[in-house]
């Protein structure tokens, strides 16, 4: 097994939380992992995408050309990262913020509303983790359970009265999937 994932959006939509998540998780699980960040100097509105690979194999190099995964959190991401998804391999599209579908047919492009859901849970700030649940519900590349610990370590005591709304906004990606491939 070898996914390799380009995540891009605007700063600030938890673009790098969520590669940060995926790695840490494939680590956890004994996989070999790599992330590679990129971002403007801008906190908020600028770009950002993160590469990150988990395979059961030694990673030769961090750079993701070809993915079998491209998450494409606003327009400009998709834009520009669409042509990098491998025939036959899958496209997530936040639906919310995207106004167009995708426009190649050789990949599997599935429509996940992810602003809308968090909207729906009562917090738009898990929006990411709704994109996350619909990269895990694609690839099964780590386990939900995984991936709440490393949350729950990474939100603190302070915050832990939040994973329950991640875990459900997780889930909730992962049902997006689901009922998008009936």
């Amino acid at each position: 097994m070898e996914e390799m994932l380009i995540i891009a959006g605007f700063g600030g939509q938890g673009v790098q939380l969520i590669g940060k998540m995926l790695v840490e998780a494939g680590m956890e699980e004994g996989k070999e992992v790599s992330f590679l960040p990129s971002y403007g100097a801008e906190m908020r509105g600028g770009t950002s995408n993160c590469n990150v690979i988990i395979a059961d194999e030694p990673i030769c190099s961090p750079i993701v050309n070809e993915a079998t995964c491209v998450m494409a959190l606003n327009r400009p991401s998709l834009d520009k990262f669409e042509n990098a998804v491998l025939p036959g391999k899958t496209l997530l599209i936040n639906s919310s913020l995207v106004d167009r579908k995708a426009e190649r047919t050789d990949i599997e492009a599935i429509y996940v509303p992810a602003n809308d859901i968090a909207n729906e849970l009562g917090n738009s700030k898990v929006a990411n983790m709704v994109m996350l649940g619909a990269y895990i519900g694609v690839a099964h590349a780590v386990t939900i359970d995984t991936v709440m610990e490393n949350l729950r370590i990474t939100l603190g005591e302070r915050k832990a009265h939040l994973l329950p709304m991640n875990r459900v906004a997780i889930e909730r990606g992962i049902a997006c999937v689901e009922e998008q491939r009936k």
